[in-house]
């Protein structure tokens, strides 16, 4: 006779996992503190004039809402201004994200313009899940957690940064504490 398992005994097993999974994934390009991620992001110099360490291609400071482009360590190009995400859409911070797509003319899957179209993101170069990219958009008001670039400088930072490059997003005013603090 074949047996069935209670539903109660799987449940445990299956919040264990899910749990197991968030967690890894909030990981995932973050340098949470006492990871060593965050530790090799505090071992790193910083390239000078920025909050980012040598190892970054891309750096975004969302105290100032700036960014770079760096190449061996040195400012290739920035500080440039950006719009980061606001209220409740907030660009997520990371010391080790990578660029994992770059798509020329990509229009959003969430969002629509008040033709119902949906939203153009030209010249989006993807590092972090959910769809945060660097795109061409307006850079006076909030995005939806991308960091937006004028035209010119998205187009620079699409045809700059490669697959694999590492971006670093962070809070400057964070980077200085957690370093006094050793």
């Amino acid at each position: 006779m074949p047996t069935t398992r209670s539903p109660r005994r799987t449940r445990p097993a299956i919040v264990v996992a899910l749990v197991t999974a968030a967690v890894a994934l909030i990981g995932v390009g973050t340098a949470i503190a006492g990871t060593p991620a965050a530790q090799a992001f505090r071992d790193q110099p910083l390239v000078e004039g920025t909050p980012c360490t040598v190892t970054a291609r891309a750096c975004v400071d969302l105290d100032t809402q700036r960014s770079w482009l760096i190449t061996d360590g040195k400012i290739t190009h920035g500080p440039v201004p950006v719009a980061i995400g606001g209220p409740g859409k907030e660009t997520p911070v990371g010391h080790s994200l990578r660029v994992y797509r770059k798509e020329q003319l990509h229009r959003s899957g969430e969002y629509t313009m008040t033709n119902g179209e949906p939203a153009p993101m030209p010249w989006a170069v993807f590092f972090q899940d959910g769809g945060i990219a660097f795109h061409e958009g307006r850079t006076d008001t909030p995005s939806a957690g991308c960091v937006r670039l004028t035209p010119e400088n998205a187009k620079l930072w699409f045809d700059t940064l490669q697959i694999g490059d590492q971006v670093q997003v962070v809070s400057a005013k964070q980077v200085q504490a957690d370093r006094a603090a050793g």
